[in-house]
């Protein structure tokens, strides 16, 4: 029986369930398994009445956290950053200036990602990782430029996940889209130029290897730089001055 924590004895009883059920779903135990068990279990789990349970769901339901489905139960609600990012991508697109904030963005947030990634990452992650570069050779070399956006976001997705920071992973899947876009586009943008296209495209390789290259030595402040000097290219590829 999963005891309540004593630090919360002023809570309401009402509170300190909403509040378990926040940690569930913050660690990540309830969005792998989708559906909540059931009321009764639930109540007996946690040694209160059902309606307390109720509630308390009902609760995370208005906040938009977990859905009810007639006849089928409680379900966790899959996150959907592309609504969340939607106005930004908007933006971004009516105004170009906003590349230079969500880079400044990325250099605080992807230094730390791959400092923790160099720290952190298990073996089946720094594998995975590996082979997202592999990916993206393959793409630069057979000048697949889809294939190497999708590669290039996939990469960065991979480092969050990899840093072990429940809050860096949740602040990435809720702006997930718009990044996604962001580096997407900029690899597409950056093609415009085609004198040197083809030499940019080899470089932002080299860069991501370097990155690829501390996590899976661990090197967590060579991995920083790394990742600090590519996003320092990528917008360099932007600068009209």
């Amino acid at each position: 029986m999963t005891s309540l924590h004593s630090s919360h004895a002023s809570f309401s009883v009402l509170e300190r369930i909403v509040l378990e059920f926040e940690r569930r779903l913050l660690s990540g135990n309830w969005r792998d398994i989708a559906r909540l068990p059931p009321e009764r279990a639930l109540a007996a789990e946690y040694a209160v009445s059902r309606a307390t349970v109720r509630e308390a769901i009902q609760r995370l339901v208005s906040r938009g956290l977990l859905e009810t489905r007639r006849g089928s139960g409680v379900f966790v609600v899959k996150r959907q950053p592309a609504r969340l990012a939607a106005p930004w991508l908007q933006l971004i697109d009516e105004h170009p200036p906003l590349r230079a904030d969500t880079l400044e963005f990325r250099l605080v947030f992807e230094c730390a990602t791959a400092r923790f990634a160099a720290e952190r990452a298990s073996a089946e992650e720094r594998e995975k990782i590996g082979s997202i570069v592999a990916r993206m050779e393959h793409a630069v070399g057979s000048h697949d430029l889809e294939a190497e956006a999708a590669a290039d976001a996939e990469f960065h997705m991979m480092l969050a996940a990899a840093s072990h920071n429940r809050m860096l992973d949740h602040l990435y899947s809720s702006v997930i889209a718009m990044l996604r876009e962001h580096i997407t586009r900029n690899t597409y943008d950056a093609t415009l130029d085609h004198e040197h296209a083809a030499e940019r495209a080899r470089t932002r390789l080299a860069q991501h290897q370097r990155i690829c290259d501390a996590i899976l030595r661990c090197a967590a402040d060579d991995a920083s730089r790394a990742m600090y000097a590519h996003l320092e290219f990528v917008g360099s590829q932007f600068d009209r001055h």
